[in-house]
C-alpha cells in the first residue's frame, strides 16, 4: 500500500469520526431526546440556561426554552418538586396551539407560562387589546399564531397566518 493511499485513508476515517462526534453532540441538545426522570442540572447542562422558569401550581418548576422572537419552536421542560424531568413539549404546533388555548377561559399569564416571551406584541384598530405573536412552523411552511387579549387579558381569538416572506419577484424585494 502506497504513502498516499494509506494518508486518504486515514483522513477520511477521521472525517467520520469527526462527523458522528458532531452528530451525537447536536443529539444532546434536542429538548425532546430528554428522558424523563432527568435531573434539572444534568437538562441545563445539556441544553443550556432556559430562556424562561416558572413556577408551576403543584410546586413544581417550568424550564422553557424558547427560539422566539427569531426561531420557530418553544419547548416546555416540566420538573417535579425534586427537580426532576416528568414530561416536555414542543408547543408551538398548530394542534398543540387549538387543542390547548381555551378561548374567553385562559389569561395574558397562561399564555405566557405555556407560550413564554411572543415575538411581537402589536395592536389593531378592529381589535381592543393586546395580540401576541408568535412564529412556528407547519408542515415545513413558516406560519405565525396570533393571540387576541382583551384589555382585562383574557384570550378572545385564536388566528393563524402564513408568515409574511420578501417574494423575489415582488417589484419592492432587495435581498
Amino acid at each position: 500500500m502506497n504513502i498516499t493511499a494509506s494518508f486518504s485513508r486515514r483522513v477520511l476515517v477521521s472525517l467520520a469520526l469527526c462527523a458522528g462526534v458532531l452528530a451525537l453532540s447536536a443529539c444532546s441538545l434536542m429538548p425532546e431526546r430528554v428522558a424523563a426522570g432527568t435531573p434539572r442540572a444534568e437538562i441545563e447542562s445539556r441544553l443550556g440556561k432556559p430562556t424562561l422558569v416558572h413556577t408551576l401550581p403543584d410546586g413544581g418548576t417550568r424550564l422553557q426554552y424558547s427560539g422566539q422572537p427569531a426561531g420557530q419552536w418553544v419547548h416546555n421542560m416540566d420538573l417535579d418538586a425534586q427537580g426532576r424531568l416528568l414530561r416536555q413539549a414542543q408547543v408551538l404546533d398548530a394542534g398543540w396551539l387549538q387543542q390547548n388555548i381555551q378561548i374567553g377561559r385562559w389569561t395574558r399569564d397562561d399564555v405566557y407560562l405555556n407560550l413564554g416571551k411572543p415575538a411581537l406584541i402589536e395592536r389593531v384598530a378592529r381589535f381592543d387589546g393586546d395580540i401576541w405573536t408568535y412564529r412556528f412552523l407547519e408542515m415545513g411552511r413558516p406560519r405565525q399564531v396570533h393571540v387576541h387579549l382583551d384589555p382585562a387579558g383574557v384570550v378572545r381569538q385564536l388566528m393563524f397566518t402564513d408568515e409574511p416572506m420578501d417574494d423575489p419577484g415582488d417589484a419592492n424585494y432587495s435581498p
